[in-house]
């Protein structure tokens, strides 16, 4: 199998959709010999932030000489992004490679006709194979959806829990209140083990603490007393916490140092279980994170920033964070999402904001919303608004109409912020300019 085959291969299975429950993934694994089972895991759920935390981690335990893997999802910009090892993606050769193997075992498991496994845990057992092969010490594994139904949970040898930030979201698969959607999440909390979680609203914070209680495992909030120093910037941002001074991060957002907190202290549980990291490797961690597509500015003169606030609570992140760095200024949105979120939450947020609003659509995703429904939405909050359809056109429109010092705001489904990326490249290269995004 090469690899536009096992591509073929993988798109075939994702046409299929995905099923919450670990029963089918552990017949995959069996059949694979369990590689999840030599593996160490840092396992992280929640709504907003996780990628974020997981990528300040990741560069942490990098710098302190450790080898990383690291599982995420949905990705940006290619599909190989989801599997990486020390920020490096997974080859394309192991990706066909590993596919075959994969094949061939769901192969054999249907012959005996047991249930197949989806894409997301082949994908998940797939970068199982990968880790194990290239001898990870830790794997920082984000979940998919939720957490106690999730493919992810099929592990066993976890270490540390991550919690980030718990909010409304996929209320028809993980419960319609803040207290069962946080009980789904903190399903990846295993007997004994550390967890690490941000600060969350009550009704989450409760769950998490019963659930703690339950499996005996300790519980860590990050302590607010102990930050201080903050200054906010769109290319630098910096703040001291629990006796680091003059901690630096180049991801922009008002969010971002609390994500960056968050790592800090799992970092700290890490280096109780006899991690070797010191505080040079947080500090330089910290300062050389990347992580597209979160508030990042790709270019300037007119501003232009992408961010992925796909639900209300990242909107509201969003917006005070628009407020925070642009008060003031006209901002032009690009925006799009998908037909399963709450959109009208998301536009009565964010749509009275905006001198003019372009809908877009990812045309290759079936749950994407229209382009033009999504306006007739926007029309009763803000009437400035163009149903355009493709990220490209509406760039183009947003510039015919945005002065050098205003903003064009492109945001809602992570599924097209790559097409802006890759637009505002090609723009920049052809006019000689430099990417606001270098730096960040």
């Amino acid at each position: 199998m090469n690899y536009e085959e096992a591509r073929a291969y993988l798109k075939e299975i994702s046409a299929r959709g995905n099923l919450l429950g670990l029963d089918s993934i552990r017949i995959l694994l069996r059949e694979l010999g369990n590689p999840q089972d030599r593996l160490r895991f840092v396992h992280i759920a929640g709504t907003n932030g996780k990628g974020s935390v997981m990528a300040y981690l990741c560069s942490i335990l990098k710098d302190a000489g450790y080898q990383v893997g690291r599982y995420i999802s949905p990705t940006l910009f290619c599909y190989e992004e989801r599997i990486q090892v020390n920020g490096s993606y997974i080859p394309k050769a192991d990706v066909a490679r590993l596919t075959g193997q994969i094949a061939q075992a769901r192969e054999r498991i249907a012959s005996r006709g047991e249930p197949a496994a989806t894409i997301f845990e082949v994908e998940t057992a797939l970068s199982f194979l990968f880790f194990a092969e290239r001898n990870c010490d830790l794997v920082l594994l984000e979940t998919g959806l939720g957490g106690r139904e999730d493919a992810t949970n099929v592990v066993t040898t976890t270490i540390l829990e991550i919690i980030a930030s718990i909010s409304m979201d996929h209320m028809e698969l993980l419960g319609d209140t803040l207290e069962q959607i946080a009980w789904n999440k903190a399903g990846i909390i295993k007997p004994g083990t550390r967890v690490v979680s941000d600060r969350q609203k009550p009704e989450a914070e409760g769950v998490l603490r019963r659930v703690c209680k339950e499996q005996q495992a300790s519980l860590h909030f990050p302590e607010a007393g102990q930050l201080s120093d903050i200054v906010y910037g769109l290319k630098e941002q910096r703040f001291s916490y629990r006796g680091m001074e003059g901690l630096s991060i180049h991801l922009a957002g008002t969010c971002q140092i609390g994500n960056a907190v968050l790592a800090v202290d799992a970092a700290l549980e890490l280096q109780k279980l006899g991690y070797k990291i010191e505080e040079g490797n947080i500090r330089r961690g910290l300062q050389d994170t990347v992580w597209e597509g979160r508030f990042q500015l790709l270019s300037e003169g007119p501003a232009v920033v992408i961010d992925g606030a796909h639900n209300p609570d990242a909107a509201r992140v969003l917006m005070d964070a628009v407020q925070h760095y642009f008060q003031g200024k006209k901002i032009y949105y690009i925006f799009g999402v998908f037909s399963d979120k709450e959109y009208d939450k998301i536009i009565e947020i964010t749509a009275s904001r905006a001198e003019w609003i372009f809908t877009v659509e990812t045309k290759e995703n079936p749950r994407a919303l229209p382009a033009e429904i999504l306006a007739e939405r926007i029309r009763p909050v803000n009437p400035k608004v163009t149903a355009v359809g493709d990220v490209k056109r509406a760039l183009e429109a947003a510039f015919s109409k945005a002065a050098p010092e205003d903003v064009i705001l492109v945001f809602g489904s992570l599924s097209f912020l790559w097409e802006a990326r890759e637009y505002m490249q090609a723009f920049e290269a052809s006019a000689g300019g430099k990417s606001g995004s270098e730096g960040l």
